[in-house]
């Protein structure tokens, strides 16, 4: 284990930080505010956190719709009894009906913001409870919708439901995972996870609405399990988590507008952990992939990830230093050989 201290300034205290970054425990000095930098996160993050709850459970006639929705009359609650977020969180992980999963997110979601609930502690599930259905195999598994005798439609909304779902478990269980950390992540950080799981909750139901009214419903085909492997993957490192599942999992979704905010968010707390670590974000990120053994392919939406936040010099290729650098031993290569072939012309004159 490798033991690391910035220097920054003799006047800071330094602050123990219980995670790790590849698996190295590290000692750093941490500011107390958060300081400035020269990424440009997406513009409506601070619109996204202050907006208020979100009722619109449903999808009426050609946009959402609240109908009859009402806290009060949600009376099958369990997370009425948690002291915390962290218990919230682990109730909806321990909850297999993928549509209870989804109305506890936002009960869940909705005490904390009404209540003020503290962060707390809580111990995950080694893995969030699921339906029967649907079948998870592997990727390459996946039958098409011709083969599966679906409309395109259906088997397009299906595949949607199930990254909405996963995507629940996944900001839940990032939420209860790192509450061990809770003082030295801060507050925002696990609000800003407990609304991405309230989002993705909702737009798991609107699914699932759209699902029925065609006849069909969540677990009538197979799906895969990359994104919660992924998941598992990043238990112990919260740089890596940031870095796998929200700027690289949730990235190739891109085309959904929805996924912007969520991608921003993974963004922001992977730049303010770096800064926390005393690491490069950029470097970080690539050695994480490199750790992971991860391979970013293109082409890729740069509009989006730009307005998300995410560098091009992340995962587009090298930066414009390394292609100098690249270019400058080109260079010195080909004088050498010059060198020599003029070398050899003058001896055999």
């Amino acid at each position: 284990m490798l033991a690391v201290r910035c220097l920054q300034s003799p006047h800071l205290p330094f602050v123990r930080l219980p995670f790790t970054l590849r698996r190295r425990t590290c000692l750093f000095q941490v500011h107390s505010h958060f300081q400035s930098h020269p990424f440009h996160f997406w513009s409506e993050l601070h619109r996204w956190r202050e907006a208020p709850l979100n009722h619109a459970r449903f999808w009426g006639t050609d946009a959402p719709s609240t109908a009859a929705f009402s806290l009060s009359s949600c009376a099958d609650d369990p997370t009425a009894s948690a002291s915390s977020l962290a218990e919230c969180a682990a109730i909806v992980l321990s909850t297999p009906d993928p549509l209870t999963k989804s109305r506890l997110s936002h009960l869940a979601f909705s005490r904390w913001r009404r209540h003020g609930l503290p962060i707390g502690f809580s111990r995950p599930p080694d893995r969030p409870a699921r339906p029967c259905k649907p079948v998870l195999v592997s990727p390459k598994e996946i039958p098409s919708h011709k083969e599966l005798g679906l409309p395109l439609n259906v088997y397009m909304l299906h595949n949607l439901a199930h990254v909405e779902l996963n995507a629940i478990d996944l900001a839940w269980d990032t939420v209860v995972r790192f509450s061990s950390i809770r003082e030295q992540l801060g507050e925002d950080f696990f609000s800003d996870f407990a609304r991405v799981a309230d989002d993705e909750s909702r737009h798991f139901a609107w699914c699932s609405q759209r699902l029925a009214e065609l006849g069909f419903k969540y677990g009538d085909m197979p799906a895969h399990n990359l994104l919660w492997r992924e998941c598992v993957k990043s238990a112990g490192d919260v740089s890596a988590r940031l870095a796998m599942i929200p700027m690289v999992q949730v990235v190739p979704c891109f085309k959904r507008r929805l996924e912007v905010a969520h991608v921003a968010v993974g963004v922001y707390w992977f730049v303010l952990v770096c800064q926390k670590l005393g690491r490069v974000p950029c470097a970080t990120f690539k050695d994480i992939l490199k750790e992971y053994n991860v391979e970013l392919k293109g082409p890729f939406n740069y509009t989006a990830r730009d307005e998300a936040g995410i560098p091009r010099d992340w995962y587009d290729g090298v930066t414009m230093n390394e292609r100098k650098s690249e270019l400058t031993e080109v260079h010195d290569r080909l004088a050498c050989i010059v060198a020599m072939e003029k070398e050899n012309s003058s001896l055999n004159s």
